[in-house]
């Protein structure tokens, strides 16, 4: 799965990057059994994709496991996407995204509720692949496939 998709387009990377380049609270969807399951979740925004610290055993990697499809809402966005688990937060393939969640998380990321010698600390990447974003009246449909 690919990280970089369709381009999108300055105005609007400016505003995703503007809302989303940071720390930020995401709701994040789910579904299990037909029922969805809504939570928030901290994230940032690069490329095409959102990035979020979690635990591998936890319900929602558990469902996005058996159904990758998600869908998450936050200042003024909505969207749909593929969630991915990168594995370990400390694996090798993770240094970059690692050392730029330690920047951005920092407020919280060494709080004591994170166990980094856990392999199961891992990251969350929600690859997007559509959304509605809406900035200064303006509703823009946003398609983030290579299509």
């Amino acid at each position: 799965m690919s990280t970089v998709k369709k381009e999108l387009p300055e105005n609007i990377k400016k505003i995703m990057e503007e809302r989303f380049g940071r720390d930020s609270i995401i709701a994040l969807a789910t579904l299990e059994n037909g029922m969805p399951y809504v939570r928030n979740v901290d994230g940032y925004y690069e490329d095409g994709a959102f990035y979020v610290l979690t635990h591998a055993l936890s319900d929602k990697m558990k469902q996005i496991e058996n159904n990758p499809m998600v869908a998450i809402a936050g200042e003024w966005f909505t969207a749909h996407g593929l969630g991915e688990n990168l594995g370990w937060f400390l694996k090798e393939e993770n240094v970059k995204i690692a050392e730029k969640m330690r920047k951005l998380f920092a407020e919280w990321i060494d709080n004591g509720h994170n166990n980094f010698d856990d392999e199961n600390t891992c990251i969350l990447r929600i690859v997007l692949t559509d959304g509605v974003l809406f900035s200064h009246g303006t509703r823009y449909e946003l398609d983030f496939s290579d299509k």
